[in-house]
Formats: structure tokens, sequence, C-alpha cells
């Protein structure tokens, strides 16, 4: 490496040792371009005349001899870096870096323009990452200002920044009042970033984290490419070869690149349930969430978090309930964060079930069910079911949290449900022989039945999709249980409905459906406990209790005495039926007088034939 200085002796190395090549020897170069001026030097990009080498030689202004020194030093350093430089959009190899060094008596804004960028500690060489917080500053203030203020306007701007005093207060209320977008962020940001004093400055992640960290923020292209952190593909691979540990922690420290994120949720989905450490506890599950939430609007990579969440959650449902997740422990704002990601794409079957099943686990393992209504979960289901009313996998998975959403909870607002027994009838009637879907609708019904939401007008259409899932399902013992709850609880609100079972059952009586359904679950308690439960709702209206009587439904209930005799609530069940049947029994014609003997009409002689 040749290098000189300008000067009677030129700057020395620390070892004496002197270099040589001043501006006498660019003689030997052609400049072939010069590029645009940093803030200490010219960069040149020139070629040797005999070897036709293409080299870059940089021209650095220092104030003194002590600082050309400093500069010559770093040149020395430049040996051991890669020949390959990359200059713009061209490549040169350079095996020599040149330095040519020229020492001035260097002033304070020489190139005003230029230097107004400059942290006031960088104009006295003394640099710190905090100086390019600074200069990010000036940058930030002059996109936002660009509109409104020209050239000379902004460089004085930024030349009185370094002056004590408020000066940036009157352009900051300027910004405000023409409601410049993300005005209101800015003004806070920028008052940190443009101390004098550099340790006032704020760093960088706090930068990002002020300006980036509000989701109802909503940056310009500008500064969000200058908050997405440029990290190369192979320095990110690097990062995640660790274990689960130190590849959460280069999350958190990229939070905001969503590239990083994506390469990172790929990394975690090929990796052993061993090396996840399944189960994970929820501040971990909320740490994933948290940063995924700076990313909702991004559809791929919500896709990879929402499989590996469901994947999480489905490995802790089966631990047993010391690992489960207590309730306490479920942030509503996971909840709020599935249901706005959902509604941010509305078009993503994927997403739409994906979610739905985490929702349906989430609702399993605490008492969280009046938060998921207040976020406007049924109301979304709504949605989806109306909207994807053709979609099986949605309306399948749709109905499934419904289920779960409310057995057992507190209604917030009954409203909504009025609009779900229509779309369940749609399911079940396009879907007569899907097993699955039967099963999930009647369940779906039963509970509606019980909280009354289902109309009066809607009961004949119910009660025939109850029935027809029962015949043509039999062999789905969860489905039959639902299926009989439903139709117990609609036979005691409406004694039509208690007619449509017993007598007017399209495909023949339903009694007889009934006892063929005895006969396959009659070692099943639960099963016959339902059942019964039903024929004691309809053995309570007495215009019914005759078909029950010719239907053949004594001796079943007896049957279901002899054989249950431990299950307490069963017995007491069939007990009332048979209490109905012997109430109302049939009227018996009085016997004949004693002595006489009634002769058989077809024996009796008509009087006109007596003489």
């Amino acid at each position: 490496m040749l290098t000189r200085a300008r000067g009677a002796d030129g700057p020395r190395r620390a070892d004496g040792e002197g270099a040589g090549v001043g501006p006498e020897t660019m003689d030997k170069y052609q400049i072939l371009n010069q590029l645009s001026p940093g803030a200490l030097g010219v960069n040149l990009v020139v070629e040797e005349i005999e070897t036709e080498e293409k080299l870059l030689i940089k021209q650095v202004e220092c104030i003194d001899e002590h600082h050309a020194n400093e500069a010559l030093e770093e040149s020395w350093s430049l040996k051991s870096e890669p020949d390959v430089l990359m200059c713009g959009c061209r490549t040169f190899l350079a095996r020599p870096w040149t330095l040519w060094i020229t020492c001035t008596s260097w002033a304070s804004f020489t190139d005003p323009c230029q230097k107004s960028w400059m942290a006031p500690e960088a104009l006295n060489f003394s640099f710190s990452q905090k100086s390019d917080i600074w200069s990010l500053g000036c940058i930030i203030l002059d996109l936002i200002c660009c509109s409104f203020l020209d050239t000379t306007e902004a460089m004085n701007l930024r030349k009185s920044l370094h002056q004590p005093g408020d000066n940036l207060n009157d352009i900051l209320k300027d910004i405000l009042d023409r409601k410049v977008p993300s005005a209101e962020t800015f003004c806070s940001l920028l008052p940190l970033m443009l101390q004098i004093s550099p340790s006032n400055r704020i760093s960088i992640r706090q930068v990002i984290h002020i300006t980036f960290a509000d989701s109802s923020s909503r940056p310009s292209g500008v500064m969000l490419t200058l908050h997405q952190q440029v990290v190369p593909m192979a320095a990110t691979d690097t990062l995640l070869q660790g274990n689960l540990g130190s590849i959460l922690e280069v999350m958190q420290n990229f939070s905001s690149n969503p590239e990083v994120q994506f390469r990172a949720m790929k990394k975690l989905m090929t990796m052993s349930d061993d090396e996840l450490g399944l189960p994970w506890p929820m501040e971990m599950v909320m740490s994933v969430t948290a940063i995924m939430k700076q990313h909702q609007r991004i559809l791929e990579l919500q896709l990879c978090t929402w499989s590996l969440l469901l994947h999480v959650m489905g490995q802790a449902l089966m631990q047993d309930d010391e690992a489960q997740a207590p309730k306490t422990q479920w942030d509503n704002s996971i909840i709020v964060y599935l249901l706005n990601t959902m509604r941010s794409h509305p078009d993503s079957v994927q997403l739409i079930t994906t979610g739905h099943s985490i929702l349906t686990i989430i609702s399993s393992q605490g008492t969280v069910s009046e938060e998921m209504q207040k976020a406007g979960l049924i109301e979304l289901l709504l949605e989806h079911l109306n909207r994807y009313a053709k979609d099986r996998d949605v309306c399948l998975r749709a109905l499934g949290l419904l289920w779960s959403l409310l057995v057992d909870a507190v209604i917030v607002d009954k409203g909504p449900l009025d609009q779900i027994p229509p779309l369940v009838i749609q399911q079940l009637a396009t879907h007569p022989e899907d097993g699955e879907m039967a099963e999930a609708g009647c369940a779906v019904l039963w509970l509606l039945s019980l909280l009354g939401c289902i109309k009066e007008s809607q009961f004949e259409a119910v009660v025939t999709l109850l029935l027809q899932s029962i015949r043509l399902c039999q062999d789905r013992v969860l489905l039959v249980n639902n299926a009989f709850r439903g139709l117990a609880s609609l036979t005691k609100m409406s004694e039509l409905v208690a007619f449509q079972v017993a007598v007017l059952e399209v495909e023949g009586s339903g009694l007889w459906l009934l006892r063929d359904i005895y006969q396959l679950y009659k070692d099943d308690p639960e099963v016959v406990e339902n059942l019964c439960m039903l024929l004691v709702h309809l053995a309570s209206y007495k215009e019914i209790v005759s078909e029950l009587e010719s239907g053949g439904i004594r001796a079943l209930a007896q049957e279901m005495v002899e054989r249950f005799t431990s299950s307490l609530e069963l017995v007491a069940y069939a007990t009332t039926v048979l209490q109905r049947l012997d109430e109302v029994k049939p009227q018996v014609k009085p016997s004949p007088p004693s002595g006489e003997t009634e002769v058989p009409r077809d024996l009796q002689v008509a009087p006109s034939s007596q003489k």
C-alpha cells in the first residue's frame, strides 16, 4: 500500500516508517468517476494508465497532522480487507487501496450544505453510534419538511440545531399544523434524536420502538423501509442455527424485520418437539404473538406463525392437567390479535380455519368465553358461515368453535345467536350424510334450543334434521346424545314438536327409530338416559301417551328400570314414563251384569227373523 500526505515531512506511522504517493503521483492514474462525496472525503474511481487496473482512491481531509496520522493508521488496516471492492453498481478488483491524504486547516461548514447533516461532535472528529442517530434525525426532518422548505431553508434549519436553545420547536409546531402523516410520532421522536450532547440521544432500538411499536401508526413507505433492519440472508441463517432460546432472542432483537421473523418461523417449524421444549409456558406464547402483531398484514408470516401456535397448543392439550395453561394466564390481547388478523385477511381460508382451531383450543382451556364474545367472535363466525356457506372446512370449524364457545357459557348478548339456526339448518340440509357436519350441527342446535334461540317457525325443520341425523349417522354416539338432548329441549317447549316426533316423522314413526337406537346403545347409560329424558317430555302430553303405549314404550321403560338399577336419574326418568302411561290408560268397556253372557255380535239374530 502506498500513501503519502501533503506537507513538509508528511505523516509518519507509529513505527516511524513513512509512506508515499501523494497527489504528485496522481499523474499515473486516469480518473474515471467521482463518487458522491462523503463527510470526510471524496472517492475517486481511477484506472492506472500502465496496467489498466481499476482502483478506488479516497481523498481524506484532515484538520491537522494528528488526524492525518490517524487516517494513515486506518489505511494500513485495509490491507486485510477482501480484494473485491463494490462501488455503486460496478465491481473493481483492487489489490492495493491507495489513500490520498490531504492536510488542510478545515473549518466547520466549508461545504455548508454537506456538513450540516453532521452531529456537533463529528465536526470535531469525535464519532460514535450516537452521531449516526443525529444524522438520521436530520434525514427524517428533511423528509418531513421537503414539501414546504427549500434547500437553503432546510440547510439553515439543520445548522441552527447545533446551537443551544429550542430551535426545533417552531418547525415541529409547523409540522403538526400542516398535519403531516405520523406528525405526532415524529414530533415525539426528533427532539430525542437531535440532542446536542450524544449521551442524551436515544439509541437506534428506541428509535424503532417509538416509531413502530404502536400498531395503529401507519408509517410511510420510506419510513417503513428505514424501519426494517437489513440483515443479509446468510447472516440470518447463521443467527438461527442455535437452540430455541437463541432463536427467540434473534426474533426479539429483530422484531421489526419480517424477513427475519419468517425465516425464524420456518426454522421453528422444522424442529422436533423436544427441541421446541414443548409444552411452552404461556409467557412464551404471548412473547411470540406480541412480535407477530407488528406484522399483522403479512399473510405468509401469519400462516407460518399460526401453524406453529396450533401445534404448540395441540401438544399442550395432550399433557396432563398441570401442564395446561391456567385460565388466568390467557391474555385478552392474544384473542384480539387473532380476530383482528382474520379480519385483515378475510379471503384466506387457510388462515380462517387455523384461527378457528386455535380459538377452539383457547376456549377449552379456560373461562374466556365472555372475553371472546366481547371481542366480537360470534359476529365474525356469522360472517364466515355466510361468506363460506359452500366451504365445508370453514363451516365445520366454525360450528366446532361455536360449540366450544357456547357450552356452559354465560351469554353476553343473545342477539347475534338468533341468526345461527338458519345457517346450521342449511348446512345439515346440504350435507345430510356428512357425519362430522351432522355431529357439529346437532351439538350447536341443542345449545341454541337451551338458550331459546330457535324460533317456533324453525321447530319443524330442526326436528326433521335432528331425526334425520340420528337415522343416517347411528354409529356416532356424540351425535345421537346431542340430537336426543335437542329433541328433548324442543319437545319440552312445544306439543307440536312432540306430535312430530311421535307421529309425523317423515320416514315412519319416530318412536320406532327411538326403539332401534335403544337396542343399539342399550349398554350405554348416557345414551339411554338422554333417550329416557326425551320420553319423559313426550309423555307429559296427554294426547301423545296413547301413541307411546301403542308404540311399545311401556316395555322399553320397564326394561330400563330393570337394567340400570344403579343409575338413579335414569331410573327416575323411566319410572316417570311408566307413571304417565298408567295415569292415562285407555278406557275399558264395563263387564256385563252377573249371570248374563254377552253374545258376540256376529252370532246375534236380527229381530226381523224372529217368529
